[in-house]
């Protein structure tokens, strides 16, 4: 009978650990090697062209250029999910710009009580803010991302909020969170093609660039040296990986945020949803092969700048401007894009006003340069004055006159 009740407690037990407490990002099997054989990796390559779709597992992927910021290509890109350590992007984002990185720090009972993959921080440990990003992005440590969390902000809702206002920052409108880790939470999530935005601005910072890209490092807790190694499985056995970040919950599936620049070709792929590690290693593998077999680069400044020249040899004399002293000439604003990958033709379309009434200012909008892709626009470049386009005066006159009445005489002589 007593044993029959004990079992019975521990069924209670363990239903309720399931329901109350969270799944962990980055599960412990998240620091177990992942190995591609090289038959695997001939297998992909050699299944993989420009004109076949690759078959992919992961329910999410988006693959964005860096070059322009556009998403190439993508499924369900746009779609709100769950992303796990890959959280991880936005919290080294927050504690690079807000805080020393010399700054030794004092592991809290909260940080240090944090599960899922962990650095292996203990209450009153000491170590740098510097050690603890490498401990949040290669080790993946949950401990390691509150203990910031709490050093940066004072909270971890505090350091939400400081998250949130960066999204905000960047334009993001599918994204929010609620801790620095990426526990599963129904009210943390982003989008694979705003994942991939984040990872592009987070990788324009060489501080972070470099913690990503890092294989394998000694930290230093309580002054006591400790090696540890990066979960990125692809980083170091892949042409051209150069970061970024894995992640893993129930809710979210395995996920793994990739950049690769071959040649001038600078990408980031991002797999949401995958059932295995291997999957989603393969995942991006497949779009990283594909994308650099369908799609090329093109120097959209240099396409611009031609056209327009071109343009203004025919077309800048033909614009009319009413009552000028002096004639009109044209400028480009700023080209954004300067490059960019596609699988498409570019088109460039000019137009201009034809009739302009003198005075004109300096800077005064005369017409556009429209670059699109399809359907898609691309850039939209303003066209302007170049310097002021002055009105005619008295003296202006006067010399319109004499110089009719010295040609009527040139006539008649």
């Amino acid at each position: 009978m007593v044993r029959k009740i004990m079992k019975i407690i521990f069924t209670i037990i363990i239903m309720f650990t399931i329901l109350v407490f969270p799944t962990y990002a980055d599960d412990s099997n998240e620091l177990e090697e992942v190995i591609i054989q090289e038959n695997e990796r001939n297998e992909i390559e050699a299944a993989t062209s420009s004109k076949t779709k690759p078959t992919i597992n992961s329910r999410r992927y988006a693959i964005l250029d860096r070059a322009s910021g556009r998403c190439i290509y993508g499924k369900d890109e746009n779609k709100q999910t769950a992303m796990a350590s890959t959280t991880k992007i936005m919290s080294i984002i927050i504690v690079v710009e807000n805080c020393n990185l010399k700054d030794n720090v004092t592991i809290t009972a909260k940080a240090a009580g944090t599960g899922g993959s962990r650095l292996g921080l203990h209450i009153d440990d000491q170590i740098t803010v510097n050690d603890l990003l490498y401990g949040l992005m290669l080790r993946s440590g949950n401990d390691a991302a509150v203990a910031l969390a709490i050093h940066t902000a004072g909270s971890v809702e505090k350091f939400a909020n400081l998250m949130n206002q960066k999204a905000e920052e960047l334009g993001l409108t599918n994204t929010h969170f609620v801790t620095p880790h990426g526990l599963d939470d129904s009210e943390h999530y982003t989008t694979a093609y705003e994942l991939a935005k984040i990872t592009d601005y987070a990788l324009k910072n060489e501080t972070i660039e470099k913690i990503v890209k890092t294989k394998t490092t000694t930290i230093y807790i309580n002054g006591n040296p400790m090696q540890i190694s990066n979960t990125n499985e692809l980083l170091g056995n892949l042409e051209g990986v150069y970061g970024v970040k894995t992640g893993f919950t129930n809710n979210a599936g395995r996920c793994l945020v990739t950049s690769v620049k071959r040649g001038d070709m600078d990408l980031i792929i991002v797999v949401l949803g995958a059932d295995t590690r291997k999957d989603r290693a393969k995942d991006s593998m497949k779009l990283i092969e594909y994308a650099y077999k369908k799609f090329y680069m093109v120097n959209v400044e240099e396409m611009i700048c031609r056209e327009f020249e071109m343009w203004k040899q025919i077309n800048q004399n033909r614009i009319y401007v009413d009552k000028a002293s002096n004639s009109l000439e044209l400028k480009l604003e700023e080209i954004k894009i300067k490059s960019l990958a596609t699988d498409e033709e570019l088109t460039i379309e000019i137009n201009t006003v034809n009739y302009l009434e003198a005075p004109i200012l300096e800077n005064t909008r005369i017409g556009t340069v429209t670059v699109k892709i399809g359907d898609e626009l691309i850039e939209e470049i303003e066209i302007k004055a170049d310097k002021e386009v002055k009105k005619r005066g008295i003296i202006d006159y006067i010399e319109i006159m004499a110089n009719i009445y010295s040609g009527a005489i040139n006539i008649f002589n």
